[in-house]
């Protein structure tokens, strides 16, 4: 059974609807972008969510009342007996909740959606599978029986490559996709935007949330019914917690599937976007033409691998992948001729060739976008930390956020690349 964290706690109490059934009473809850500061404040005091319903909170509110008003924190903050009361009912559905601070959240979000990633994320059966990555499907729902069964057959496909397929579980391409993975025992993540607990009561899906191979997952409450506000952002989810998508039906100019499709190619470009090849559909038409890719078909490992690699797309993509100019990064770093020197150094090494090594040519991983990111990030900080810096000093010289910065800064700690060091808190480069 998932034990909820003290900053999960917290975190439900100032963001969460928290409903326990028909005509429970609404509140003033924090929006995302008003939790965003609060929690920045928080970080930059060195303080957590948690310590909101500490025995000793009443200074930090008022602390924090610059931010947030005073009264409307300790509105939300003293629903305590409601958030009992609804946890164990959410336990007795088997429904887990995590929050952003919490190590289980996918980092796929944090990587792709950034602060926009949902502060609370519900759901039920296997959380290992959020990290993992996969295959979207995504269509409408009125569809013939030939997409249906097109649909179904992609599914059986990723099942077979070893691929979990992300599906927003709506009836049509959605579910044929889904059941297709499952009935060949692949694995599936369903994204939902309404309903979580009635879909965890339904026996079809029951059996295989208790075998592992399906986990259901959503950003708004268990008891949340259809809104489509919500659907909308669902679909940047899908995105986020995917390494490619294929639109496999679609109506022109209109619908979730469209706009989803179209947000991804024109601002959000997480990931690859296929198409499926019909030339009928003036829907699936103009996502090509918006840059999406032809679906290849693919009918075996190597080919349907190469769907995932975003280093050898075909060139009608217009996926936004390249990291960062060096002209840019040289003329917007405001830096010590050394550190100059060391970003370019870094730069330099990073664009060059690399070669796989004679005695291990057998595969090559392809490495995902966030991780080339993270890697040519973590190359600009080591080459700074020969002598101990603070994490806010980091910040500044490569110009990013100081929240992006303890991410990484964090990721090196845990591999050990760098050491922490304490009073006052300062990082540097691990001796070797």
């Amino acid at each position: 059974m998932n034990t909820i964290s003290p900053n999960t706690q917290a975190i439900l109490l100032l963001t969460a609807p928290l409903i326990l059934g028909k005509g429970s009473p609404s509140f003033d809850l924090l929006t995302t972008k008003e939790y965003n500061q609060l929690a920045r404040y928080l970080w930059q005091i060195e303080r957590q969510p948690s310590d909101l319903l500490s025995t000793n909170a009443e200074e930090l509110i008022k602390e924090c009342s610059s931010i947030i008003s005073h009264e409307r924190l300790t509105n939300l903050l003293t629903r305590g007996f409601l958030l009992s009361q609804v946890i164990e009912h959410w336990q007795s559905h088997s429904i887990w909740v995590i929050s952003r601070a919490d190590k289980a959240y996918p980092k796929l979000l944090k990587q792709k959606l950034k602060d926009q990633s949902p502060p609370i994320l519900y759901g039920c059966g296997n959380l290992d599978l959020l990290n993992s990555g996969g295959l979207a499907v995504i269509g409408s729902r009125k569809i013939d029986n030939s997409i249906y069964d097109y649909s179904n057959n992609i599914g059986k496909l990723a099942a077979r490559f070893g691929t979990k397929v992300i599906s927003g579980g709506a009836k049509g391409v959605d579910q044929a996709a889904m059941y297709g993975a499952l009935h060949e025992e692949g694995y599936v993540c369903e994204v939902m935007a309404e309903n979580l607990e009635r879909a965890v009561l339904d026996a079809d899906r029951r059996k295989y949330l208790m075998s592992g191979n399906l986990i259901l997952v959503s950003a708004y409450d268990p008891k949340a019914g259809f809104n489509v506000g919500h659907a909308m952002q669902r679909n940047k989810l899908i995105y986020a917690l995917s390494d490619a998508s294929l639109v496999v039906a679609s109506d022109f100019n209109k619908g979730g599937t469209w706009a989803g499709a179209v947000e991804q190619l024109d601002k959000l470009k997480f990931v690859p976007v296929y198409v499926r090849l019909d030339n009928e559909s003036k829907g699936l038409r103009e996502l090509y033409n918006k840059g999406a890719i032809l679906w290849p078909n693919p009918q075996d490992t190597n080919s349907f691998r190469q769907i995932f690699d975003t280093t050898n797309l075909p060139t009608n993509n217009n996926l936004n992948l390249s990291l960062f100019d060096q002209e840019d990064i040289i003329n917007e770093f405001k830096v010590s001729d050394i550190a100059h020197q060391n970003i370019t150094n870094a730069i330099d090494e990073f664009k060059k060739p690399h070669t796989p090594s004679a005695t291990n040519t057998m595969e090559i991983e392809v490495q995902k976008p966030a991780d080339e990111l993270f890697e040519f990030a973590a190359n600009l900080i080591l080459s700074l930390l020969n002598t101990p810096l603070k994490d806010s000093e980091i910040a500044q010289v490569l110009n990013i956020s100081l929240a992006q910065t303890k991410l990484w800064l964090g990721r090196l700690v845990e591999e050990k690349r760098i050491e922490k060091k304490n009073k006052p808190v300062t990082y540097v480069r691990k001796k070797l």
